[in-house]
């Protein structure tokens, strides 16, 4: 049964204003969901597909889900069905993916007014941020059309997604990302997984400083998550699990168990 959509605000829950921010703890009483505030300084979004996926998510542990479609694309728009479903069925915050297709992210003029739909969408369903990346020709940040984005979506947060790893040089593109106003930068450090780039992470963060919350992501489990934090100093982590469980609808329970041992894993390291 679906939950009533709530539409709380969370003292302390709101990331994006810094690196230090309390998050939000679940506790269940008497079968009621209730928020407390505790301050940590490391949180974990977790990437998912189905309105099931983010409900495990959500009694995993996960402090932030990504919502998206087709991941093993790297993520598309979730569809209108998908964002009102999954916004009635958990209380964490959502960012949604906004990306018309799967292939580069340089994108026509018909396609660019198409995203501007799809965020005015998001926001309709209540979604709490936004997840996108616009590119030029040769590989580098299209600051103009995504600062464009970035202030159609306030006030909800932007993440320039992934799209940064495919820029010719990353640290000229990490001051092109700051120059759209987004909020936060989910990157692999340029390589397939984020472990393979730990020493680049670790500079992109500290060059980013206060003016963009960094996220590495990619390949992220239990058994690195340690590693991870020790070696960027990032405070916010991006996993989708799937170099553990390839297809979480095929067993949810187990996807709900990895989620946990992640989010415990990641306590630990505070």
């Amino acid at each position: 049964m679906k939950r009533k959509r709530e539409q709380r605000k969370w003292r302390g829950c709101e990331p994006e204003k810094s690196q230090a921010y309390s998050f939000c703890v679940r506790l269940r009483r008497s079968g009621l969901l209730i928020y407390s505030s505790m301050k940590k300084s490391l949180l974990l979004e977790i990437s998912v597909e189905s309105v099931e996926a983010a409900i495990a998510a959500e009694r995993g542990g996960a402090h932030r889900i990504e919502l998206c479609s087709n991941s093993r694309a790297g993520g598309t728009t979730p569809g209108a069905e998908l964002l009102s479903a999954t916004r009635d069925s958990v209380a964490l915050p959502i960012f949604s993916m906004v990306r018309l297709r799967a292939g580069n992210f340089v994108y026509s003029a018909v396609e660019f007014e198409f995203m501007k739909r799809e965020i005015a969408e998001a926001k309709k369903f209540g979604m709490n941020g936004i997840v996108l990346g616009v590119l030029k020709d040769g590989g580098q940040v299209d600051v103009v059309r995504t600062r464009q984005l970035v202030e159609l979506a306030g006030p909800l947060p932007v993440t320039f997604h992934r799209a940064f790893d495919e820029c010719a040089d990353l640290r000229a593109s990490l001051d092109s990302v700051i120059e759209t106003g987004a909020a936060r930068l989910l990157t692999s450090g340029g390589k397939r997984t984020a472990l393979e780039a730990l020493e680049l992470l670790n500079e992109v963060v500290r060059i980013a400083g206060n003016r963009l919350i960094v996220v590495p992501g990619s390949g992220l489990h239990t058994g690195n998550i340690r590693e991870a934090v020790l070696k960027t100093g990032a405070s916010e982590f991006h996993a989708g699990l799937s170099s553990v469980i390839a297809n979480p609808m095929n067993d949810l329970a187990e996807f709900e168990k990895e989620v946990r041992k992640l989010a415990d894993a990641l306590l630990r390291c505070d």
